[in-house]
């Protein structure tokens, strides 16, 4: 995870990722759209796309964020590709363009450090592979970067954790890390015990357009797709749907 060779500075982390992701009152759910190569559930996924040609394409369709994988292992992801979507966004849309997640499992803040340089705006930190005292020193790290954390967790321990660290952005991961299989129901339990202490993000298991309409129904600020997007050569038309989706559902 924290192999690799240093990266040339880019620019610091850019402004506006609550402003992205929030969703006030009667306005459509954000979308993340999601970069990986490979994931364990799914195995190997759609290589017709380069890391910042897939950006741009998400950008065109409409997402509000862009998660990067970055691990090598087990996503086949680096951060030389959130540095190359960082550079094809600024060029293609400057500051309009949509805000990068960096998507690693964060234990120490060099890691931090290297999403700053590879141009990342934020960074997820996931509360069950650190204690709750790590999570805390961890997003006060990110959000002295400039980066604004989003704490991923599964279950209301993780949450009150997560809350504690005075975390503003809060995804709750539909999947169940040890049996890699979808609990909607657990993740829509504590999606509703987030009320409105920060901006609630579902994650994972969104496949499809009718998937998107059933969590703008809830409380969520935002929600990530990530296989169902990464399964198609041309991402475009399915992302368009999704957004179109998230607008249909007024909580």
């Amino acid at each position: 995870m924290l192999a690799g060779p240093p990266l040339p500075a880019r620019r610091r982390p850019g402004d506006g990722v609550l402003a992205a992701l929030e969703r006030p009152a009667g306005a459509a759910l954000r979308l993340i759209a999601e970069i990986k190569f490979r994931s364990p559930s799914a195995g190997a996924l759609s290589r017709a796309l380069g890391a910042p040609e897939r950006a741009l394409a998400y950008a065109r369709a409409g997402a509000s964020m862009i998660s990067v994988l970055t691990d090598a292992i087990f996503f086949g992801g680096s951060f030389d590709d959130l540095a190359a979507c960082r550079d094809a966004l600024d060029a293609a849309l400057g500051p309009r363009r949509p805000r990068l997640l960096c998507k690693e499992f964060v234990v120490h803040p060099v890691q931090l450090d290297r999403a700053v340089d590879a141009g990342a705006d934020a960074a997820l930190l996931i509360a069950r592979i650190v204690s709750a005292a790590e999570l805390s020193t961890l997003a006060r790290a990110a959000r002295s970067r400039g980066l604004e954390p989003l704490v991923e967790v599964a279950t209301e321990d993780e949450l009150a954790a997560a809350l504690t660290a005075d975390a503003r952005l809060v995804g709750v991961n539909a999947r169940d890390l040890n049996t890699l299989r979808l609990d909607l129901e657990r993740a829509a339990r504590v999606l509703a015990a987030i009320g409105d202490r920060a901006i609630a993000v579902h994650l994972s298991g969104l496949g499809t357009p009718e998937d998107v309409e059933r969590v703008a129904a809830s409380n969520a600020g935002a929600a990530l797709v990530g296989e169902a997007l990464m399964r198609q050569d041309d991402p475009e038309p399915l992302l368009r749907a999704m957004v179109a989706s998230a607008g249909a559902a007024v909580r």
